[in-house]
């Protein structure tokens, strides 16, 4: 499916509560035991990012708050609709209540050129942007311990920064042989029988 001319396609969701903790990384001892790890509660704070991914260029956009809500959804559709230039933009989100909410709505009144496209539930995985959380996670948490917020923060900034720096159109690597049909009233089946040229 190709979008309309002229029309930048972003896909947006929530990552969190990401506690300030620490998070394991891969230098747990080997052996025939289980891994061990220091457990962390992480009662230092917590912060929700938000995110917009734009699969076509691998660019990636995040907003920390403090909560997730309306305004904090509105202020990334802000974010959005100033930073990534272009005549209209196609947002595919999930169903979360922020999204559909009242206020974001009304905010979505005030640009007309912002068309949403909402996911099936249970089909977060048509959400671009699920694959990308890991990438961030990985960049910024992986391994590291964090005092406050403010380290959490600055981790996740340079996270994106790295891959911005980085960054490469979102491909799927599944063929088409080997995905599953979803139908109109969203029950999967399984198509085996499709040829790739």
């Amino acid at each position: 499916m190709t979008p309309p001319a002229r029309t930048r396609v972003l896909c947006l969701d929530e990552l969190g509560p990401l506690a300030v903790k620490t998070y394991p990384g891969e230098v747990w001892q080997p052996g025939r035991n289980r891994a061990t790890f220091e457990p962390d509660y992480g009662r230092r704070g917590v912060l929700w990012v938000l995110g917009a991914f734009e699969p076509a260029t691998g660019t990636a956009r995040i907003l920390l708050s403090p909560r997730r809500d309306s305004a904090s959804y509105i202020q990334l559709l802000e974010q959005v609709v100033t930073t990534v230039p272009s005549d209209r933009w196609l947002l595919i989100a999930d169903n979360l209540s922020t999204h559909r909410s009242r206020e974001t709505r009304l905010a979505l009144a005030a640009w007309p050129e912002v068309r949403m496209l909402f996911i099936p539930k249970y089909a977060c995985w048509l959400n671009l942007i699920e694959p990308w959380w890991k990438q961030l996670r990985s960049l910024a948490l992986k391994g590291r311990r964090f005092a406050n917020i403010e380290e959490l923060s600055q981790a996740l900034n340079a996270g994106l920064d790295y891959w911005n720096a980085h960054r490469h159109p979102y491909r799927w690597k599944k063929k088409p042989a080997e995905q599953c049909i979803l139908r109109a009233d969203f029950s999967v089946v399984h198509n085996h029988n499709i040829s790739v040229n």
